[in-house]
């Protein structure tokens, strides 16, 4: 085992080592940073399980994008389907994303016939209540729907939006297409949120994975066009560039990100943090990248995980006690080649 990680670990860096123009070299590199165990199948036979929250009790919830159906998975690999979530109108790279819990409720983002929108349901922790409608009129189209919807350590609920495929509205403040909102359990803006709308950052592409450190820093993963992907160290009230810039553009309007890699390498989607790295699952790229953390936020050299074992990664989540990740194949997405079980649901131990 050592010996394999050994040679994923050489080829990693060797990819890395050989980009250049709008690449970002760690500024602060971490080495030796722990690989991760071997994993193991949790729930197979799915269809584009796009993302995973857990319950209080270690179950976890599941959406699936294009059945609009919401399941619910044991530790034990046992799937239940809660529902069938009400409005849904998969479309595209549309439908069922994002979810996430807090206290006896469940929070979706969705594409609607008309719009992409956050909802929340009161959950006795068996069954669905009735759906409210929190933010609605997000854009949608049948590309960059963003998705992502996570609880920060602050207790707000964050989203993530794309801008459609049109580029434009990434820069315009009053749209809510290519941000990062930030709300109240209610869908009301955030106290202290930087244009006292719901717009935390703006100037996005697709974001599709946010995850905090053990500091408090959000980072999220992103989208470009046809040269370089993203991790970014999101302040708020900063402006990330698209479509001015993909990748590193050293513009003092923008904000630069923290790590890029080529788009055959990534297509970035879930992300989340765990034993010090930040844990990407990478769609066209069909790997688990783990970029270790400095003390600083910085990024030092990502790792290359699984590579082309499991076909395209979407959904990266750490269990509650941050031990181990739970990720999710989106092979039958019409963009992957479904394989003998997919998709599927496995856990890795965040270190070894």
């Amino acid at each position: 085992m050592r010996k394999l990680w050994t040679i994923m670990l050489l080829t990693a860096l060797t990819a890395c080592s050989g980009s250049s123009g709008g690449a970002v070299l760690p500024t602060s590199a971490v080495d030796g940073a722990p690989a991760p165990g071997e994993p193991k199948d949790v729930a197979t036979g799915l269809a584009v399980p796009w993302a995973i929250a857990f319950l209080p009790g270690g179950d976890a919830l599941v959406t699936e994008r294009d059945s609009a159906r919401l399941l619910r998975v044991s530790q034990a690999g046992r799937v239940t389907e809660l529902g069938k979530i009400e409005g849904v109108r998969p479309d595209g790279e549309g439908g069922l994303m994002g979810v996430a819990v807090k206290d006896q409720q469940i929070f979706l983002y969705f594409t609607a016939e008309e719009d992409n929108r956050i909802v929340r349901y009161p959950f006795d922790g068996n069954r669905l209540g009735d759906q409210e409608i929190l933010v609605k009129s997000i854009p949608k189209g049948g590309i960059h729907n963003g998705g992502r919807l996570e609880f920060g350590p602050d207790g707000y609920l964050y989203a993530t939006t794309g801008e459609t495929g049109e580029g434009d509205l990434s820069q315009e403040r009053d749209s809510l297409g290519g941000k990062i909102l930030r709300m109240t359990v209610d869908g009301t803006p955030a106290p202290g949120n930087p244009f006292g709308t719901l717009v935390y950052s703006y100037g996005h592409r697709n974001v599709q994975g946010l995850a905090w450190d053990d500091q408090g820093r959000l980072y999220a993963s992103e989208f470009g066009a046809n040269t370089w992907d993203e991790v970014n160290l999101i302040k708020p009230g900063s402006n990330y560039g698209w479509p001015e810039v993909e990748g590193r553009g050293d513009d003092r309007r923008f904000v630069n990100p923290i790590l890029t890699w080529t788009t055959g390498e990534a297509s970035p989607s879930g992300m989340a943090y765990a034993n010090g790295s930040l844990w990407v699952g990478a769609l066209r790229g069909t790997r688990l990248w783990q970029v270790p953390l400095a003390e600083d936020g910085s990024a030092g050299k990502p790792v290359a995980h699984f590579t082309d074992r499991y076909g395209r990664i979407r959904a990266v989540t750490a269990t509650p006690v941050g031990t181990a990740l739970w990720v999710g194949t989106s092979n039958k997405d019409g963009r992957g080649s479904p394989r003998e079980g997919d998709d599927r649901l496995f856990s890795v131990p965040a270190a070894q």
